[in-house]
């Protein structure tokens, strides 16, 4: 079992800009990567963005993002501290959402892959 645990969701102007937080605990290497969705009211769970662990060997991974915030957002990872982050520049209401970590398989750029989730955190941008 992996648990998960997202923080700094918020409020934030049109513009602005916020830095998730996943903290990862449990069977870890039960997985090879982490994500983030988003889920908008009355709409369906979308994927963000996915970042591939790394090994011992010094394979850090890939990282792949969705065409929808590529050049806004960056998602990263601290392998030793089993920590994904998510940094979310110039957000507009589009990005309004229920923000999910996620650990799974391949590449976990669908929901099929995806083991594990946590709670979200809600990201709410107003203009």
């Amino acid at each position: 079992q992996v648990r998960l645990v997202e923080s700094g969701g918020g409020s934030v102007q049109d513009g602005g800009a916020l830095k998730l937080t996943c903290v990862a605990s449990g069977a870890i290497a039960s997985t090879n990567c982490m994500a983030w969705f988003r889920q908008a009211p009355g709409k369906d769970r979308d994927w963000v963005a996915s970042a591939i662990i790394g090994d011992a060997s010094g394979y850090t991974g890939n990282i792949y993002y969705d065409d929808s915030v590529r050049g806004r957002f960056t998602i990263s990872k601290d392998n030793a501290k089993n920590t994904l982050y998510l940094q979310m520049n110039f957000l507009d209401a589009d990005d309004t959402a229920v923000y999910y970590c996620a650990a799974g398989r391949r590449a976990c750029v669908a929901r099929s892959w995806i083991d594990f989730w946590g709670q979200g955190t809600q990201v709410t941008v107003s203009s």
